[in-house]
């Protein structure tokens, strides 16, 4: 049986992945629990993968799952959860900015009933081109998902291995996690963990990522919402549109009829037909999004393609 596993998302880190490998073995063998360590190689373009492998074979703890492409922190982690044995499952960045030296306080913090602890970037140290808008990011994801964490981004986190039963993750999600664990019923804790510079190879944060990051986070309150029955939304929308056209029609209507007023050079008529128009289709589209919502749940899909796996 395995205890803890450590999944690793990679992406040309191929000096970083050999002294975090040793550093990670230390802290773990420290706790004396049973691991392994996942190393998921998001199509590193360096010579990752070759490092990686070499580590494998000398250590068979240590598992690689290799994609054919980059596809993203999220289908990585994702891949490194679904192929994981361990009852604890931790997530850490490769580039050594995280500190294993964290993982025994995030396990500490865990037994004190939490199902997921994350780690808090108390003093980051990055440039303010990443921590201005990582702060603004945080305070949406807040708001929107009503955690109260601090540091939404930071990869060093802990789980139970049941969190992600039936948790399929897409796009950039990986930063809201405990906010649709949250939604699901598990207790979110925290604690402050070091952050150091990054020694070797490049950041891979851009504000693509942030723009892609936010419209995700729209899309994670949608779904903490009314992903059980969209029609709610859509439907409610539809029949207040429908609403506010029908009161417009019966005014047209009335002064048609008692005041004989011409209706043919009135805006409001036009105006009308469009929002019954619009509260219909808004219907029709809340029902049609009920049907897909079903069939999601009985179908999952993975949005990633694995090339290899190690161990």
């Amino acid at each position: 049986m395995v205890d803890i596993s450590i999944v690793v998302p990679v992406f040309n880190e191929e000096k970083n992945v050999g002294i975090l490998y040793s550093r990670l073995t230390d802290v773990l063998r420290r706790i004396k629990k049973a691991y392994e360590i996942i190393f998921v190689d998001d199509g590193s373009n360096d010579r990752s993968f070759y490092v990686l492998r070499r580590i494998h074979e000398k250590d068979k703890r240590v598992k690689i799952i290799k994609f054919r492409k980059n596809f993203g922190q999220t289908a990585a982690l994702d891949a490194g959860f679904k192929n994981s044995k361990g009852m604890i499952i931790i997530t850490i960045d490769a580039d050594l900015q995280n500190d294993p030296d964290d993982i025994p306080r995030l396990l500490e913090k865990m037994e004190e009933g939490y199902d997921v602890v994350s780690g808090w970037r108390i003093k980051r140290k990055d440039s303010l081109l990443k921590k201005i808008p990582s702060k603004f990011s945080n305070l949406f994801v807040r708001k929107f998902t009503k955690v109260s964490i601090h540091d939404s981004g930071c990869t060093l986190k802990a789980y139970k291995k049941e969190c992600f039963n039936g948790l399929d993750l897409y796009g950039e999600m990986h930063r809201f996690i405990p906010g649709l664990l949250k939604w699901k019923g598990f207790k979110i804790g925290e604690i402050k963990v070091k952050h150091h510079p990054r020694r070797y190879g490049q950041s891979k944060y851009g504000v693509a990522r942030l723009l892609k990051g936010f419209l995700d986070l729209l899309i994670i309150k949608f779904w903490m919402q009314y992903s059980a029955r969209p029609i709610h939304l859509f439907g409610g929308f539809g029949i207040l549109f429908s609403s506010v056209g029908f009161v417009i029609g019966l005014y047209l209507t009335i002064i048609r009829i008692f005041f004989n007023q011409p209706l043919s050079n009135r805006p409001l008529l036009l105006l009308a037909l469009l929002l019954i128009i619009l509260g219909v289709q808004l219907v029709v589209f809340g029902v049609l999004a009920d049907i897909m919502i079903k069939v999601y749940y009985k179908e999952g899909r993975d949005v990633y393609s694995i090339e290899k796996k190690l161990g």
